[in-house]
């Protein structure tokens, strides 16, 4: 029997809490295992830019976000943002893939000089010191000289820098289409099977 993805999930204050949401949601209906991590603004804009509240206690919100996207399987885990103790802490116990969606430029830079000042920081050292996928939803307009040698930094690590930039070509018709575009795409890149947008050449029924 095979085993299920792990994936660590982080989400910062960046706008773009639909993007690691909707991910949220493919994910556990791929039959993914979930660790989530949340820094206190992007609590802040979840509960901005969508009608979630998530309450505080990992077990509550994992129950809140559970009941938010809807899907019964999959195994979801919130970590506390100091829960030095969590599996994804430690290169022994981390999964495979980590992704920061949406991530903010100063969560990038603090990964960027391995800070390591939070759960978010220090899975993201890990995966990095493990030559392990780490991919980053940057969501900042314009990049300054700053964001753009601190994403070099990182690229030449082997971290995937993914910016929350949706193409076109699809002919999106809602904003769920343009966000389907970018989690689509991140989905492809965990080795995930997904159906929400086809690959450049294919036809929506191939």
């Amino acid at each position: 029997m095979s085993h299920p993805h792990r994936v660590t999930l982080a989400f910062t204050g960046a706008s773009g809490a639909q993007y690691g949401l909707r991910l949220l949601q493919c994910l556990l209906a791929a039959n993914a295992e979930v660790f989530v991590i949340l820094s206190k603004a992007a609590r802040v804009v979840i509960g901005t830019e969508t009608d979630l509240r998530l309450p505080a206690g990992t077990g509550a919100a994992e129950s809140a976000l559970r009941e938010y996207v809807g899907v019964e399987t999959g195994r979801l885990v919130v970590c506390g943002l100091e829960q030095w103790t969590a599996p994804v802490a430690s290169g022994s116990g981390a999964p495979a893939s980590m992704v920061v969606c949406p991530c903010s430029t100063g969560t990038l830079s603090a990964i960027a000089c391995g800070a390591s000042n939070n759960l978010i920081e220090r899975a993201a050292d890990v995966a990095i010191k493990e030559k392990r996928q780490l991919i980053l939803v940057p969501r900042e307009a314009p990049f300054s000289a700053i964001h753009l040698e601190n994403m070099l930094k990182l690229a030449r690590l082997g971290v995937t820098i993914m910016p929350a930039a949706p193409g076109f070509y699809h002919q999106p018709k809602s904003v769920d289409d343009l966000v389907d575009f970018i989690v689509a795409r991140l989905l492809d890149h965990l080795g995930i099977p997904q159906t929400l947008l086809p690959r450049w050449g294919e036809s929506p029924d191939d």
